[in-house]
């Protein structure tokens, strides 16, 4: 495969990084556009040799993305074949950057969008496939809207679009597998909303990054299309608790689980009883597998719940940076009662 030029949009916080790193190690150049307030830093396993390579041979701008004139006096689109935008959330975000790539300077071959499986519609049948019903109404209606206006910049604009579930792994900033995470090796019990078997979908950032970068050279196949991504399995909220307790090395028969209405109990404000929505919510990803020749090499909860604690949990643990908040659960342990669904 030929190098490429390649501009991402973000690159330093978490999926962006693990992109950025996975198309250095494909040879590409790569150039960063980003506010650089976030500072890079080695993912696990990469070695200090190659964390000095990457950020040596990564070409930098300094930006607003949000401010037009920034993106239209920063960016050459004759300079780039690839673009990945990684944080834009809403179509305003997005079309300065995209409307500099439809000009005839322009030798975009395609634009990738970081967009989210959240703009599904809730439906009684699953899992999510990506002709599926969308939700204007989603909060990821702004990802919505801007893949709506990837599309009308016609045939001529090459551009994809992937759709994540719950990504996780070390240096996630959101807290999903850390949640699990902290209850299990604080020996606690777990509150969870509902009856506990709501399926969910979990993926790794590492298969995340693979699968992006697959869209090089395969971009015939792609253009206009939206790609869900995340593993080929589903586990309920239950499962997943008790695949923590497994992996920090306690019984998962012993683990106590409280069931509970979120309807029913008013938590402080900011806190967050549960890190996901209490309905069903996984994809169907054989779309991505066979347009992208791609493969998740985390194909489990455990596998990826594995790789976390073991790269990441342990590490915040020992540096006394975990969050260590149960305000929540306690509010529920103290007003345990039936659940009426």
């Amino acid at each position: 495969m030929s190098k490429e030029s390649v501009l991402i949009i973000g690159g330093t916080r978490f999926s962006g990084a693990y992109l950025w790193k996975e198309l250095v190690d494909r040879g590409h150049q790569v150039t960063l556009y980003n506010r650089g307030k976030t500072s890079p830093k080695p993912l696990p396993g990469e070695s200090e040799s190659d964390y000095k390579r990457r950020l040596e041979t990564t070409k930098y701008l300094m930006g607003d993305r949000k401010d037009p004139e920034q993106i239209k006096n920063l960016v050459d689109p004759s300079l780039y074949t690839y673009v990945y935008d990684m944080n834009g959330r809403e179509a305003s975000d997005t079309a300065p950057l995209a409307d500099l790539f439809t000009t005839s300077r322009s030798e975009l071959k395609s634009f990738i969008y970081m967009s989210s499986a959240g703009v599904y519609k809730k439906s009684s049948e699953m899992p999510h496939m990506e002709h599926d019903a969308v939700d204007p109404k989603s909060r990821h209606k702004g990802k919505l809207e801007t893949e709506a206006y990837l599309r009308s910049l016609g045939g001529n604009f090459n551009w994809c679009s992937i759709r994540p579930t719950y990504i996780c792994g070390p240096q996630n900033y959101n807290v999903v597998e850390q949640y699990f995470l902290e209850r299990a090796d604080a020996k606690r019990g777990f509150i969870v909303p509902g009856h506990g078997e709501h399926l969910t979908g979990f993926g790794h950032v590492k298969d995340l990054a693979v699968a992006m970068a697959n869209v090089i050279g395969r971009e015939k196949k792609t253009n206009g299309q939206v790609y869900n991504i995340q593993n080929t399995n589903a586990i309920t909220f239950d499962g997943a608790c008790r695949v923590a307790a497994e992996v920090v090395g306690t019984n998962p028969d012993d683990v106590e689980i409280v069931h509970y209405n979120p309807k029913e109990f008013k938590f402080p404000e900011g806190k967050k009883a549960f890190p996901m929505r209490p309905q069903h919510f996984f994809t169907n990803v054989d779309k991505a597998r066979r347009d992208l020749e791609w493969e998740p090499m985390f194909n489990s909860c455990r596998e990826i719940f594995q790789d976390s604690y073991t790269n990441d949990f342990l590490l915040k643990k020992a540096a006394g940076k975990l969050d260590n908040d149960f305000t929540c659960d306690e509010i529920v342990f103290s007003q345990r009662k039936p659940v009426t669904i």
